[in-house]
């Protein structure tokens, strides 16, 4: 039988058989339509060439060679600098790294391609908060009691490793090696597996001894786990005296401002806010690259809604989208991610609403744009023992790279929990308000305290006693008021004082009346999607490259097949030959494309136009122009490695427009001649 990757493997070559004899068909046709299918026909092929390449060297999952892929991607990214380790002549520290020119060029791009999908085409606020945050803010928002995870210590030498990922690393590597265990064995891993998250440190401590993990390093024993929170603890001020932190996330700062962004926004829902900044976490034991660092770049989503109506405006634009989801009811049985139809997705409740419906269609959309393949990526259901108590839902944008399936953004259903745990922190409310048309006649909570026998009780603690009465929900007053008209006192908790007091009959007046309203006060909840540039970039970097043969057959050359969108330099300027007249040319055109706004490298050395291709083509450079006489020039697709013939005062407004969107290269090479010459030909 064969395995999935044979089976796979054969299927793509199915298709590619399909592809090259229905560009047979179509080939000597010189319509516009048949030149942009045969053009797709050729970014299909690319395409299928490049999985089969995967399947083959290993980047996929499950491949047998995957590391020798990710070997090659790597040296490939770090030679050409697109990143390298943070303070290298220095030894490096683990989970810093630096972005060299073309990968500050792509992160560049990615981000304002971001800016445009969203802030731009959703009128979102943009705000920019300090990275350094008060402690009083991280306190009311949890991460200070729970932004923790569960670390281990080598018992001989003291270095520190993740417990839960040392569970999660024994157990998948047994699933996956050890072919002789039992049924029951199997059901217990994948347990474990399931729930990592639910794991308490006794829990969690108790697997590591059941399963003997040791130390990966020095396979000395470890110690018991224990919380560590992951943030970058500082001070505000020379004197110390106001604690604060390096932030693990930018969405509070958002937060933190609503009532002014609500105002700036006349006051009316729904609206989003966002920010790109920099966050800290201080890992553990950072791993896999930039998948796992201590400082990133953070793109956060914070949109507000009305609790009670939760529809979308823009959502009939991306119900009929069809990708793969992985609903939780699928990953508890043991399936795989299915593709569905997002609108069928909604409408039948497996996504909790229309709001997170239509930011999880836009950020299926964002990323294929982007250039991550739709076959390999996939939003996952976050588990019931995933989810935060207060969240309605939650779904991860994962993608397939040579670790695995990778989190790379978070679309969560935060309900109004951030904004209320800021209201009671602050003594600020951040809410909204809905006007009636005609005033609402309500049954309202009536809380007056009786504050002279307070005082007279009390003395000093007064104000903290009202104010503990006065902010009782409904249950808790009726439960009050019950016992004062039973027993004539009852004992009240006040948690800023730490102790429970007696509260006479004579000191509270509770009662509920009807009154009249104008207006509805409400806390929105809040759809936050989330996403981690640095991941999506990495991915993006798998996604992307590929190796060919070179004309020779001799050597496998590197590409990186980034769409002009994100590529981080959108063209070359090659003179064929060392020539005065040819170089003057190159020059001009360097200048148009200046003039232009097109970021591009102009290469005048003697090396032969085939390694010159070849070096840009490793780069991800999407179109290459050689100066080979002086009136036109032509331009190469790198994937394609077709090329057209261009008259020197219109290749800035060809490229611009193509590199653009305007138009396609399929529309390109309807309208310029194409162009074959042995002397340009690549090697």
């Amino acid at each position: 039988m064969d395995s999935a990757e044979e089976l796979l493997r054969k299927t793509l070559a199915e298709k590619l058989t399909l592809i090259e004899s229905q560009g047979n068909v179509v080939r000597d046709l010189k319509s516009s339509s048949a030149i942009k299918t045969l053009n797709s026909l050729k970014l299909e092929k690319s395409s299928i060439e490049q999985q089969l390449l995967a399947s083959s060297d290993g980047s996929s999952v499950g491949g047998v060679n995957k590391e020798v892929f990710r070997k090659n991607l790597v040296n490939t990214l770090e030679r050409r600098l697109f990143y390298i380790p943070s303070f290298k002549i220095y030894s490096g520290v683990a989970g810093l790294y630096d972005y060299g020119p073309p990968g500050c060029a792509v992160k560049s791009n990615v981000l304002a391609f971001w800016r445009q999908h969203f802030v731009l085409e959703e009128n979102m606020l943009e705000v920019d908060c300090p990275c350094v945050t008060p402690e009083v803010v991280l306190k009311a928002s949890g991460h200070v009691e729970k932004f923790t995870d569960l670390m281990v210590k080598d018992e001989k030498t003291g270095t520190c490793y993740r417990a839960d990922h040392l569970l999660k690393d024994f157990c998948k590597e047994k699933l996956e090696k050890d072919l002789s265990l039992s049924i029951e064995k199997v059901q217990e891993l994948k347990h474990d597996l399931a729930m990592l998250d639910d794991f308490s440190p006794e829990q969690l401590g108790s697997k590591i001894k059941e399963y003997g993990i040791v130390a990966p390093d020095t396979k000395n024993p470890l110690s018991d786990p224990y919380p560590f929170n992951l943030m970058f603890q500082t001070s505000i001020g020379p004197s110390g005296m106001i604690p604060g932190y390096m932030r693990p996330e930018t969405a509070q700062g958002i937060f933190v401002n609503f009532k002014d962004l609500y105002y700036y926004n006349g006051s009316k829902l729904p609206f989003a806010a966002a920010q790109i900044g920099q966050a800290f976490r201080n890992e553990i034991s950072p791993r896999q690259g930039l998948l796992r660092v201590r400082e990133f770049t953070l793109a956060e989503i914070e949109h507000f809604v009305d609790p009670e109506d939760k529809s979308h405006p823009k959502y009939s634009e991306v119900v009929d989208l069809e990708f793969l989801m992985f609903p939780r009811d699928e990953q508890m049985t043991g399936k795989d991610a299915v593709k569905l139809r997002l609108g069928d997705a909604v409408s039948n409740g497996t996504v909790n609403n229309e709001t997170l419906g239509y930011f999880i269609g836009r950020v299926y959309l964002f990323l294929t744009r982007l250039g991550i393949s739709k076959e390999r990526l996939r939003f996952r259901q976050h588990l019931a023992n995933e989810m935060a108590h207060y969240a309605a839902d939650c779904w991860d944008a994962e993608i397939e790279c040579s670790y695995g399936w990778i989190e790379c953004v978070g679309i969560a259903d935060r309900s109004a929990y951030d904004l209320r745990a800021h209201s009671e922190k602050s003594g600020t409310p951040l809410v909204a308000h809905e006007k009636f048309s005609v005033p609402k006649e309500v049954e309202k909570l009536v809380i007056t305290p009786v504050k002279k026998e307070l005082g007279l009780a009390f003395k000093g603690n007064q104000k903290k006693i009202v104010e503990a009465l006065e902010a009782m929900d409904e249950k808790e007053a009726m439960e009050v008021k019950a016992a004062l008209e039973s027993k004539g006192e009852v004992e009240f908790q006040v948690c800023t004082l730490g102790k429970a007091v007696t509260i006479k009959s004579n000191m509270i007046s509770i009662s509920k009346e009807i009154k009249k309203e104008h207006q509805r006060v409400f806390t929105p909840s809040v759809i936050e999607p989330s996403f981690g540039i640095g991941r999506i970039i990495y991915c993006l970097f798998e996604h992307s490259f590929y190796t060919r043969p070179s004309k020779a057959g001799d050597e496998q050359l590197n590409v990186f097949s980034f769409p002009p969108v994100v590529a981080p330099i959108k063209c070359t300027v090659f003179p064929l030959v060392q020539n005065p007249e040819y170089e003057a040319v190159a020059k001009q055109i360097s200048k148009s494309l200046t003039a232009a706004g097109i970021s591009h490298r102009i290469d005048i050395t003697g090396t032969s136009i085939g390694k010159r291709y070849a070096r840009t083509d490793e780069l991800g450079v999407p179109f290459a122009i050689t100066v080979d006489t002086t009136t036109t020039v032509t331009i190469r697709e790198r994937d394609s490695k077709d090329q057209i013939r261009v008259e020197i005062e219109k290749v800035a407004s060809v490229v611009r427009d193509v590199t653009d969107g305007v138009r396609t290269w399929a529309d390109i090479q309807w309208e310029y001649p194409s162009h074959s010459s042995m002397s340009t030909a690549d090697e």
